[in-house]
């Protein structure tokens, strides 16, 4: 696995990006200290399925003991036309 400073990751981004489509990761560090790492697609999928973020309503239909929200059909205030 190559390693390669910050400095020099932004200026050879497209070298790092390259690498991972054929399959090899670069770690980044930054002053000496493992920061981040390129990796290929298929392995960052895999830490990260796209999929695994669900939409906040079924976030709150999971809810264990359920919601049971009302909602007062009166008018919150008078109204004039």
């Amino acid at each position: 696995m190559k390693t390669m400073q910050l400095r020099e990751a932004k200026a050879s981004l497209s070298v790092l990006v390259a690498a991972a489509a054929n399959g090899e990761p670069t770690v980044i560090t930054k002053h000496g200290k493992p920061t981040a790492m390129v990796v290929p697609i298929d392995e960052g999928r895999k830490l990260y399925p796209q999929n695994s973020q669900k939409d906040f309503v079924d976030f709150l239909l999971q809810y264990p003991g359920g919601i049971e929200l009302e909602r007062s059909e009166s008018p919150s205030r008078e109204v004039e036309f």
